[in-house]
């Protein structure tokens, strides 16, 4: 369906409450909601997950509640040469035929907001077929994700509550001039969700992904103060205060680094270019570099150190590397490669032996700060 804005009458308030279903929907059981969550990063009704996390795209979407909130968002927007996907109810976006159809030429994506209803509405004042459509945790079910699946609408990916390459960031108008200006500077390319390279449906396998995340890799960040320095597109350290490692030269309890890697980004960028990984490799090591100076947990850390497969880029960078005691290598080795099974590692690192690498602080910031 091409064309201009309609003229369809309106039914309703744009905002509206909550249907008597997503009334229910908040009444039911924490387990319930969950369950429909856990659906649909799933792919349950062609929910949509995103893109290749090793391309620095990020789907950039704008909630709009009001007819001042999309004038404000499409001059921004203009300002700064970004499009992105809007978020309407399909009754406002009644009430403002003009500024939609603006928004349509200008060449971002409309896609509906809020409880599913009224789509040839949406579609005629957007003047093209919608697609797509945002759905809140509330109005997660199988009557709203029916109604959109027999209609050939996607439920767009849930936001992410950080940038992160491949997925989806929703960004109110007010805060779009500020946020546009720090993500372009972090190297992402900001485009509506539809435009993500390789944009898919998700699987049962991104499910577990994410429940892996949220309940390995999160609680282990917690439990050991792993802060990760992973702001740039492709940065993909994170690290930690700990004291050394007995292995190394100093007095037990003394301060140190211990470097982690951000796995999901760093597989990413190898499946797409080894040498585009090896280079992001080194660019966080300069991130390294930066936390020890400017993070008060990190300024008396004496060294620099990881146990890791990967020791091969970390020895070419001034790294010494320590044998680890062979229990030990046996542990850290089947944590590695249960972690290389979670994240889809198509390609083996260079060593099969986990080995401990280490540096001196000031030679460290010496050759990366």
């Amino acid at each position: 369906m091409r064309g201009g804005p309609g003229s369809a009458a309106v039914q309703g308030n744009a905002q509206g409450n909550a249907s008597r279903y997503s009334r229910a929907m908040c009444a039911l059981p924490a387990p319930a909601r969950s369950l429909w969550l856990a659906l649909t990063r799933a792919g349950a009704y062609g929910a949509l997950h995103g893109s290749h996390p090793g391309d620095p795209y990020l789907g950039l979407t704008v909630p709009v509640q009001a007819a001042a909130e999309l004038r404000e968002a499409l001059t921004t927007l203009a300002q700064a040469e970004v499009r992105a996907t809007l978020l309407l109810p399909p009754a406002l976006a009644a009430r403002m035929p003009q500024d939609v159809w603006a928004a349509t030429r200008a060449g971002h994506e409309i896609a509906g907001w809020g409880e599913p209803r009224d789509l040839p509405l949406l579609e005629v004042t957007a003047g093209h077929p919608v697609t797509a459509w945002a759905l809140e945790e509330a109005d997660l079910g199988r009557p709203h994700l029916a109604w959109l699946a027999r209609r050939g609408v996607h439920p767009l990916p849930l936001p992410s509550p950080s940038p992160e390459p491949g997925l989806t960031l929703r960004v109110p108008p007010g805060d779009l001039a500020p946020t546009l200006a720090r993500l372009k500077k972090l190297g992402y390319r900001l485009v509506p969700v539809r435009d993500l390279p390789g944009l898919r449906p998700a699987t049962p396998r991104d499910l577990l992904l994410h429940l892996y995340r949220r309940l390995v890799d999160d609680r282990f960040e917690r439990a050991h103060g792993v802060v990760p320095l992973t702001e740039r597109a492709d940065a993909v350290m994170r690290v930690a205060a700990q004291p050394v490692p007995p292995e190394l030269p100093f007095p037990p309890g003394t301060p140190a680094a211990e470097l982690h890697l951000h796995s999901p980004r760093l597989v990413g960028l190898t499946s797409r270019s080894a040498l585009r990984a090896y280079r992001a490799y080194q660019r966080s090591l300069r991130d390294v570099a930066h936390a020890l100076r400017e993070r008060p947990e990190l300024r008396e850390a004496q060294a620099v150190f990881a146990v890791t497969l990967f020791h091969g880029p970390l020895e070419k960078n001034g790294f010494t590397l320590v044998p680890l005691p062979p229990l030990r290598a046996r542990v850290y080795g089947l944590g590695f490669r249960l972690m290389r099974a979670v994240y889809g590692t198509t390609t083996g690192p260079s060593e099969t032996e986990p080995k401990l690498a280490w540096m001196p602080r000031e030679a460290f910031l010496a050759r990366h700060g």
